[in-house]
């Protein structure tokens, strides 16, 4: 593994895992995301691209960063850590980045849509604040692979019935 997780990162990937589950059972992709300041979560969102209607940006990422206040982005960014339960994707990293996140720990990699390929193959603007980024992961893929491996027959069985979209 290489990082060891301490009791605050468990208690937010567990709080993680908990909204990925929920996504999943309101008909969504089983990922979940926290952000704490300080090992406490201030902002959380879950997986939301299907239900309750089809929105492609809902991703947890997305949604987390969404919920946090602005005063914590404008006062300490750098000082906050992002739990996903999966890799994000170029599309989150791209929001992470921006946003100024200090720390992005991702539990499970995703080798299908996960940004670690881009790594160090962005525009200068985007490397450049990488490199201010601590970026670990995959953290608990033992735990959180199940949940990616849903995620992926999810979108599997929606794009075989044509009904990825809807």
């Amino acid at each position: 593994m290489g990082y060891l997780l301490s009791d605050s990162d468990l208690a937010c990937f567990e709080r993680a895992i908990e909204l990925a589950l929920l996504a999943e059972a309101e008909g969504n992709l089983p990922i979940g995301c926290v952000i704490a300041l300080d090992g406490r979560a201030v902002a959380e969102g879950k997986n939301s691209i299907f239900a309750p209607e089809f929105n492609p940006r809902r991703h947890a990422e997305i949604e987390a960063l969404q919920r946090l206040p602005r005063r914590l982005l404008e006062e300490a960014a750098g000082r906050l850590t992002l739990y996903s339960t999966l890799e994000p994707c170029l599309m989150c990293t791209a929001t992470i980045l921006h946003h100024g996140v200090g720390k992005v720990l991702f539990a499970a990699a995703d080798k299908y849509g996960g940004s670690s390929p881009s790594l160090g193959h962005m525009p200068p603007y985007y490397e450049e604040r990488l490199a201010a980024v601590e970026w670990l992961g995959p953290v608990l893929s033992e735990t959180c692979d199940p949940l990616l491996q849903r995620a992926r027959e999810i979108v599997e069985e929606r794009q075989s019935r044509g009904r990825f979209h809807a």
